[in-house]
Formats: structure tokens, C-alpha cells, sequence
């Protein structure tokens, strides 16, 4: 099998990448970025290619998804309430020069 064959996925592996690779390219990542990293992410949590049956394959983890929620909302949290209304008044201000652009 070469390398990159996608056969040995399943139809539930190669719909997940699909749709990580859309919210990637969603957030401005190159099509081909984005479908690199997507296909690592569902390898990462599927651990590769599960031909379909019963009992064959192992259950996925959720760890790649779990974390990138997190991330932002430790950092986001552990500032005080002053610096996030800050960042806050900032951001629409950025928006606001930009849409009258």
C-alpha cells in the first residue's frame, strides 16, 4: 500500500478529516496545510487506519479535540477581569477601523 492510500480508513475517519480540514481552512490554512494536520489529528486520535468489522480497530480518544478547547480558556481565566475587558475594548476597536476601511 503507498504511502498516503487512505483505504485502510474508515468512512467515520475520513468524514472527521474532512471536517477538520474544513474548519482549518475555515481559520485561512492552505488546503494542503490543512489536510496534513487533519489527517494527523484523526491518526493521533484513532491511531491510523481501522478497517471496518466487529471488534477490530481501537476506540478513538478525544485528546486533540479536548485540548484545543482548553488552551484558551485556561489563559483566558487565569487574567484578571481589567486585562480581558482591555483586550476586549481593543478587538472592536481593530474591527471598527477595519470595517470603515
Amino acid at each position: 500500500m503507498p504511502r498516503g492510500d487512505k483505504s485502510s480508513y474508515t468512512s467515520k475517519q475520513k468524514r472527521k478529516a474532512e471536517h477538520i480540514e474544513e474548519g482549518y481552512e475555515k481559520r485561512g490554512v492552505k488546503k494542503s496545510e490543512a489536510e496534513r494536520r487533519a489527517w494527523a489529528t484523526v491518526n493521533k486520535e484513532s491511531g491510523g487506519g481501522n478497517k471496518s468489522g466487529s471488534g477490530r480497530g481501537k476506540k478513538d480518544t478525544h485528546a486533540s479535540s479536548k485540548r484545543g478547547g482548553r488552551i484558551g480558556g485556561r489563559a483566558s481565566a487565569s487574567r484578571p477581569a481589567s486585562a480581558r475587558s482591555a483586550s476586549a475594548r481593543k478587538a472592536a476597536a481593530t474591527r471598527k477601523r477595519r470595517a470603515a476601511r
